[in-house]
């Protein structure tokens, strides 16, 4: 099994997102012992945010793009060529202010390319990253998963949707939540290891 382990917090080792990350990756690895990991810490080896010269450079063919545009697209190819490559994807997703972190949003605008990982027929949208088997690993300050806050919950509903459109729709979700709540914050993370299930 190939697993890319997808980091996008900016909290190092205080990250809770990033610990229940390791742990599925832990629990994949247990299941898999011949498996390989590919990191891609995106706070440490951010993606530029989408400009002129890397819409340009998507759309452009190879034989057709100068050295501006071949250096722009080069984020997005090895983005998904990573995603392709890869059997389990896991991705460690804290929540800010109700979504994600910027660089996980910035990864997503290189991957989501129109031709390479969705395409457009008569019959509408066509996800072509298949056959993947993704695992999310979100953080968050107070409970977002039921209750009066679930409406403010824009992270799994995005990544759910964004995941599936490019083709990726066996999705699984692990919750550490309540980390800032006195009542919670102590046995957060064990619940949420605990609650690991692959």
């Amino acid at each position: 099994m190939k697993i890319l382990h997808v980091i996008s917090s900016p909290r190092g080792e205080a990250s809770f997102s990033i610990k229940l990350g390791n742990a599925i990756v832990e629990k994949l690895q247990s299941a898999n012992p011949d498996s390989s990991i590919t990191t891609r810490n995106l706070t440490s080896s951010p993606f530029p945010h989408l400009e002129e010269v890397h819409i340009n450079s998507f759309f452009t063919p190879l034989e057709s793009q100068t050295p501006d545009l071949a250096e722009a697209v080069k984020h997005s190819d090895q983005a998904i060529a990573e995603l392709k490559a890869a059997d389990a994807i896991v991705i460690g997703a804290p929540m800010y202010n109700f979504g994600i972190h910027s660089t996980l949003k910035a990864w997503i605008d290189h991957i989501a390319r129109a031709g390479q990982t969705f395409s457009y027929s008569e019959n509408g949208p066509e996800g072509l990253i298949k056959n993947k088997k993704v695992y999310i690993a979100i953080s968050s300050g107070g409970v977002y998963s039921e209750g009066p806050m679930k409406a403010y919950d824009f992270t799994e509903s995005y990544l759910r949707s964004v995941l599936g459109f490019l083709g990726m729709v066996d999705v699984t979700v692990f919750r550490v939540e309540g980390v800032s709540m006195p009542n919670l914050k102590d046995e957060a993370l064990d619940k949420a290891v605990e609650a690991i299930a692959l």
